[in-house]
């Protein structure tokens, strides 16, 4: 659905902004990525259009900051060459996904470094920044203060040994790189040391009563989603620190201050600045939505944690600036999709990562069908193949591929593709039409307020309700018999079953938009608006259908076995073949040693019978060729053990998007 006509506000109409969490450039989105921010914000953009508002859809990729730093220094490039490599990489995977950016912009630009450095300038003339001194790790072996996410240790408060020095990827804690227990610098493994360092800090503290008021207001107008408002909530309950929003790094926005120059803002309060200034990259006139609070709602999808940069530190950061801001409308939040059990991981090759699903030959509209039907809205949810398969076959196929193409076919066959003449008001005693009608719009009343509430899992379900009820009016009354015997009824029935075709044409194209199209082709008519009420003659008698096509195939159920091997299967069936095969090794090893101790004893003891006096050079020998087997099986059985605490990466929440 992107255009390349300019989107801007119009004076008394519903003015939309979307965002969806920009993703960090530095790794390659995996499923759980797709579904927690760009395709949930990509359903909302769409249904927002399709009811005529003007709409915009802006993301990015988020690429400044130590996580950027740390990746080039691993693979050898430069931050820059990196960013450019990787943006390429996400924007062609949303693509293939179907995500309808109006436009996907990146917060290395210049409009980043103006606008983030202004919204700094006045936060200090307000009195809201401070500067101090404090304690921070060094490492004396390449002679460089470390960011938090050069240092890596285990977490203070759970004891996860792979926690990084600005979060726990496991309990979701927010640390500090001194508080790791047994630190450890990212770039050669050395034990930092710490060291005094001067960073400007963003008193928050400052600002709680400001943003404890936006919170009350903006949570109950915007209907945030609740696992949004109680990660909100939990921040403002604790009380607001003053954090450091400056590092010492190359990698990021100048420090516009004498003093600095050798420091960058902090990406957690540098990133949400990326929208506005993406936003600027798309047009001149940015403030016409970002400086618009009484015409523009802004919505804002991501992970849940990420909640307290969008909620709390952003916001704080535009009351602070004393500037007029379009601030938070509605939060969206998701849990964490797993996969089959587990963890993405990608070093383990656990799950389905960027180019993964297309190289299933399953098409976009299929994916992210089932992604919005199991989108994790109120807990974690899982990706599992066998549900996946089971998705298309019993639901998009047997539901909405079966109405659809038997119904076109039938009316290419038998009516040379022409709509017969009916009457949207016809009714008898074999079916109650009118009620039908009314039982589609009481539906469609359902599709349409959970949508604008953005229950997008809830809307999903009943456009597929709709369905049904297509399939309904079809089954038993759509054959030959009934065309010859019964031709009244039969043309309204086919009037009202193409209408509903129709119909949802529409209401599927925030969910499945190349679907949505392939209905308006052979139905030969252009997508309509979603309306609030449906009335069955959109499509009159004489309109002639285009050809039929299949919207969904088949997948064949052996394929779940083959893509669970290939995409890691479940970690719990993964670690319970390697505890079998150590336990089967360990066993066979045990048995082995047995026998031959057993062996030697009886060799001894047959030898003791024989020749008293060599009792005791015999056992020395039968002890040492005993002995040294046994450390040949340990070894072997030691190769073959699960290794302990190398899951960690598996056990932590998936990668999120930025910031």
């Amino acid at each position: 659905m992107a255009t390349t006509k300019i989107i801007l506000p119009e004076e008394g109409k519903n003015n939309i902004l979307i965002t969806s969490a920009l993703p960090y450039v530095n790794n390659i989105p995996h499923l759980g990525n797709v579904i927690g921010s760009v395709l949930s914000a990509d359903v909302y953009s769409r249904f927002s259009k399709l009811r005529n508002r003007p709409t915009l859809f802006i993301c990015g990729t988020d690429e400044y900051g130590t996580a950027t730093e740390a990746r080039a220094r691993e693979t050898g490039q430069t931050p820059k060459e990196l960013c450019d490599e990787f943006h390429v990489k996400h924007k062609a995977i949303y693509d293939w996904f179907e995500i309808g950016f109006d436009y996907f912009g990146r917060t290395t630009t210049e409009q980043q470094t103006v606008i983030a450095q202004d919204i700094f300038m006045k936060l200090y003339k307000n009195g809201y920044l401070e500067e101090r001194t404090t304690l921070q790790p060094y490492c004396e072996h390449h002679h460089s203060f470390l960011a938090d996410r050069f240092v890596e240790g285990t977490c203070p408060k759970c004891q996860y040994d792979d926690a990084r020095g600005d979060q726990c990827d496991k309990c979701g804690s927010l640390l500090d790189a001194l508080e790791l227990i047994n630190p450890r610098c990212k770039v050669d493994g050395t034990t930092p040391v710490p060291k005094n360092t001067t960073h400007i800090f963003m008193r928050l503290d400052k600002v709680q009563e400001d943003v404890a008021k936006f919170f009350a207001q903006s949570s109950v107008e915007g209907g945030w989603s609740p696992n949004g408002i109680s990660i909100t909530k939990s921040w403002l309950d604790k009380g607001l620190e003053g954090r450091s929003i400056t590092r010492d790094l190359s990698w990021g926005t100048p420090v516009p201050l004498p003093g600095y120059e050798k420091k960058v803002l902090y990406v957690w309060f540098d990133a949400c600045i990326g929208y506005p200034s993406i936003t600027a990259n798309y047009t001149k006139d940015w403030e016409l939505w970002w400086r618009n609070p009484e015409q523009v709602k802004l919505y804002q999808f991501m992970g849940k944690d990420n909640v307290p940069f969008h909620t709390v530190i952003f916001p704080g950061s535009q009351l602070g600036t004393k500037d007029k801001w379009t601030k938070l409308h509605n939060i969206s939040v998701t849990e964490y999709l797993n996969y089959e059990q587990g963890k993405f991981s990608k070093s383990r090759g656990i799950g389905v990562f960027g180019d993964g699903a297309k190289e299933t030959g399953i098409p976009p509209s299929v994916w992210r069908y089932y992604l919005i039907a199991n989108r994790p809205e109120t807990g974690d949810t899982q990706f599992e193949w066998k549900a996946f398969i089971a998705g298309n076959n019993s639901e998009l196929l047997a539901n909405v591929g079966n109405f659809v193409n038997r119904l076109v076919k039938f009316v290419n066959a038998k009516l040379g593709g022409v709509i017969p003449e009916f009457s949207a008001t016809y009714e008898d005693d074999s079916f109650d039409f009118p009620g039908f009608i009314g039982e589609v719009n009481a539906l469609l009343a359902e599709y349409v307020a959970d949508m604008e509430a953005v229950h997008l899992r809830s809307g999903l379900k009943k456009f597929m309700e709709i369905s049904a009820k297509g399939n309904l009016i079809l089954a038993g009354r759509l054959d030959n018999a009934n065309l010859a015997n019964s031709p009244e009824r039969t043309h309204a029935i086919i009037g009202l079953a193409l209408n509903l075709a129709y119909l949802l044409a529409s209401l599927s194209s925030p969910f499945m938009p190349a679907t949505a199209t392939s209905i308006t082709e052979q139905l030969n008519a252009p997508l309509l608006s979603i309306p609030d009420k449906w009335s069955p003659g959109a499509l009159p008698g004489g309109h002639k259908l285009g050809k039929a096509a299949y919207l969904f195939t088949r997948i064949p159920e052996e394929k779940e076995a083959e893509w669970r091997g290939k995409y890691g299967g479940t970690q719990a069936s993964r670690q319970a073949e390697e505890d079998a095969k150590a336990k089967k090794a360990a066993d066979k090893a045990r048995d082995k040693e047995r026998k031959k101790a057993k062996k030697e004893a009886a060799k001894a003891a047959g030898s003791s019978t024989d020749a008293p006096q060599e009792t005791a050079p015999k056992k020395e020998t039968g002890e040492a060729k005993v002995a040294e087997p046994a450390k040949e099986t340990a070894k072997e059985t030691e190769v073959i053990l699960p290794l302990r605490g190398v899951a960690a990466e598996e056990q932590a929440p998936p990668p999120s998007a930025a910031p």
